[in-house]
């Protein structure tokens, strides 16, 4: 179970490493860092808002004592001591109140200064990792994009790979069908294999015919060298002859020729 375990882990980490995009895992914490950045800035507004609450009460319990002194200051000129003593009373208890409450401010004005820092200095390292944020998304998309290309390049991306498998299987298919036509037209020639159509001859044949185009083309050139001469007779026997001769190995190419195909 334990090996299970392990294995399981492993294989969910490595799927989570390749769905993960550095990328996206940058902007994911600078928008908790933000959020956090809010949440002090909020603190920052509460307290200033109770310090803001603890001075009204302090200016109106300010306004109470001056006017319970201005009342006993009246009482005692109209000879009432009592009501003297009794306004008196009251403005040290409110003194008292003044008291607490001035040292709330205080505290809550020291919290205030403390929350005030705090924002700075996280805004400081937002900003700053904002920066770095966005240059560390540059590099990367930069750094994916050349590894791209030179995978392209290389042949070994997958898209490049299929179309470089296909160029592959194309020219072995290519190769295949020029070795098949030189086979059959080697075969042809040499007569192994039989042309229906007639248009294609083996060696030996071609050469028979050649060298029986090269006695017409003889012959015909001496005839016309007789017609050129004025037509006598010394040419028309030097005609004859040159006829005879090159009809007689004709013949015997013909008969070869005939032999051979009987064989």
């Amino acid at each position: 179970m334990k090996r299970m375990g392990m294995i399981f882990r492993a294989k969910a980490n490595k799927a989570l490493d390749r769905a993960e995009d550095p990328r996206e895992t940058l902007d994911y914490s600078y928008q908790k860092q933000l959020e956090l950045l809010q949440k002090v800035r909020r603190g920052v507004a509460d307290v200033a808002t109770s310090r803001k609450r603890l001075e009204l009460q302090l200016n109106q319990l300010g306004t109470q004592s001056t006017k319970l002194e201005e009342q006993g200051k009246k009482a005692l000129a109209l000879g009432r001591e009592d009501l003297a003593r009794e306004a008196l009373t009251r403005r040290a208890a409110l003194q008292q109140q003044v008291a607490d409450l001035q040292q709330q401010h205080e505290t809550l004005q020291t919290e205030e200064n403390k929350l005030t820092l705090a924002a700075q200095r996280l805004q400081a390292k937002v900003d700053a990792f904002r920066t770095r944020k966005e240059t560390i998304k540059a590099t990367y998309t930069a750094a994916q994009a050349q590894t791209r290309i030179g995978e392209a390049f290389s042949g070994i991306s997958e898209e490049m790979g299929d179309v470089g498998m296909a160029i592959q299987r194309a020219e072995d298919k290519t190769a295949q069908l020029q070795a098949r036509s030189g086979a059959i037209d080697e075969l042809l020639a040499s007569g192994a294999l039989d042309d229906p159509t007639g248009t294609t001859k083996d060696d030996l044949t071609a050469e028979l015919d050649r060298i029986s185009g090269n006695a017409d083309v003889e012959f015909e050139l001496e005839r016309m060298k007789a017609e050129l001469s004025g037509g006598s007779s010394t040419g028309r026997q030097a005609i004859e002859g040159s006829a005879a001769k090159d009809a007689e190995p004709r013949g015997e190419q013909q008969r070869d020729a005939s032999k051979f195909d009987k064989q």
